[in-house]
């Protein structure tokens, strides 16, 4: 008998039986561009299809990165030599998301892409530029759209040293954005916040777009601060944008390089007050302190991953599509606070399972087994040297051990001030 070692998430294959309401679901990313600056190398391949390594190009790159927050549906809309954005990734399904490509006729611009792209668009949805990383918490600009019901636009903006190269973001005390300053080579030097390229949109703004190439940053996003509609989050995010002959060699050489660190949770008792077989969202009751801990992580670059026995498949006391089900549940409330688990690993087997086809002598994926733990670190691309294992049992630290990283035994209280108050955390931080 094999064990079962599987895993759930907002873009596993399981079907989400939970509406998500109040969370965008659909990511829209423009690759359309020529990238003239490139010269002659993007003369016969897209920007964003620019290699990286042996096997794969930028684009492979962004989708890993923004996926594992929870996407179901991904619109490309490409234009220059689209048909070779969607040879590689129309109708496929990546880290559970589908994806989709439409192909611009002629150029419209950053706006008039998505007027073009007008009957495909969710009532909200992300959106971004195809030929930039920013390793920022995408939950996070959405939550805040969520929250301002006045806004139509909020905005991911990154924290830099010198904004006279790129223009400033003007923002209040509340993260209302106030106005777009333009880049001024020649004013001095001076930290602040920049547009990232990120954004959380209401249908609404398309309102605001006429069929015709527009501009979203000259011509859409100062009419929205005007009115007051925009408010905007800031980050200090990894940002790479290959625009440049010298920035695409950056990224070939720190992209396939940048393995993520990774907290590990077990799931009942530490995440969850466990009342006893916990299968069901009515069941739920949230550790104080555990979606702050969580949302910390995600701001922080910090890969969530859940690792769980659930044994109560194996005794019948429930089955497999109710681990999906609450596992969606929890990321459905995750998603309305700005956060995420980037994938749940569980394994349902036990050596008394009155299930035979969960009845397993040694269970290959059960904790202590760190079978799930390296799974993860496999599938994920998560370093290694890099991880803690925060959990409840003996069981936990006996797992952590196996595999040479930190496990810390939460024992009751807020698991954020649990968390951060170890020197495991800080080593991930810095």
């Amino acid at each position: 008998m094999t064990s079962t070692l599987t895993e759930t998430s907002l873009f596993s294959s399981a079907p989400s039986p939970i509406s998500l309401p109040c969370t965008s679901q659909q990511l829209v990313i423009l690759v359309g561009g020529k990238g003239t600056r490139l010269g002659s190398l993007t003369q016969n391949t897209p920007k964003p299809l620019m290699p990286i390594d042996e096997h794969r190009v930028f684009l492979d790159f962004l989708l890993h990165g923004v996926l594992r927050q929870g996407f179901r549906h991904v619109l490309l809309i490409a234009g220059h030599l689209g048909d070779q954005v969607a040879h590689r990734y129309a109708y496929r399904r990546i880290l559970g998301a589908d994806i989709d490509v439409m192909i611009e006729p002629e150029p419209m611009g950053t706006a008039g892409a998505l007027a073009f792209a007008k009957q495909a668009l969710a009532d909200r949805f992300i959106l971004m530029n195809g030929d930039t990383i920013f390793d920022t918490n995408i939950r996070a600009v959405d939550a805040l759209l969520s929250n301002t019901p006045d806004a139509v636009c909020s905005m991911g903006l990154r924290e830099i040293e010198d904004v006279s190269r790129y223009g400033a973001v003007d923002i209040d005390d509340d993260g209302l954005v106030l106005r777009f300053q333009e880049k001024n080579a020649d004013a001095a030097r001076k930290s602040g916040v920049i547009n990232a390229g990120i954004y959380a949109l209401r249908r609404s703004v398309l309102d605001l777009i006429p069929d015709r190439p527009t501009s979203l940053e000259q011509d859409v996003l100062p009419v929205l601060a005007d009115r007051g509609h925009i408010v905007g989050v800031a980050s200090s995010g990894y940002f790479l944008d290959i625009g440049l002959p010298e920035t695409l060699q950056k990224a070939q050489k720190e992209l396939p390089n940048r393995p993520r660190p990774v907290i590990f949770f077990d799931r009942d008792g530490v995440l969850n007050i466990d009342h006893g077989y916990t299968h069901s969202p009515d069941q739920w009751e949230w550790v104080p302190g555990a979606i702050d801990a969580i949302k910390a992580a995600n701001d922080a670059g910090i890969a969530v991953v859940v690792v769980t026995n659930q044994a109560g498949v194996a005794r019948g006391y429930y089955g497999e599509p109710d681990i999906w089900s609450l596992h969606h549940h929890i990321q459905l409330q995750l998603n309305l606070r700005g956060a995420f688990i980037d994938q749940f690993y569980y394994c349902p087997d036990h050596p008394d399972a009155v299930v035979d086809s969960y009845r397993a002598p040694a269970p290959l994926g059960r904790k202590p087994s760190p079978a799930m733990l390296l799974r993860a670190i496999r599938q994920l691309r998560l370093d290694a040297n890099r991880a803690i294992f925060v959990g409840d049992q003996q069981s936990d630290m006996d797992a952590a051990a196996a595999i040479g990283i930190p496990g810390l035994l939460f024992q009751g209280g807020r698991l954020d001030n649990f968390l951060f108050s170890s020197p495991a955390w800080a080593s991930l931080i810095f």
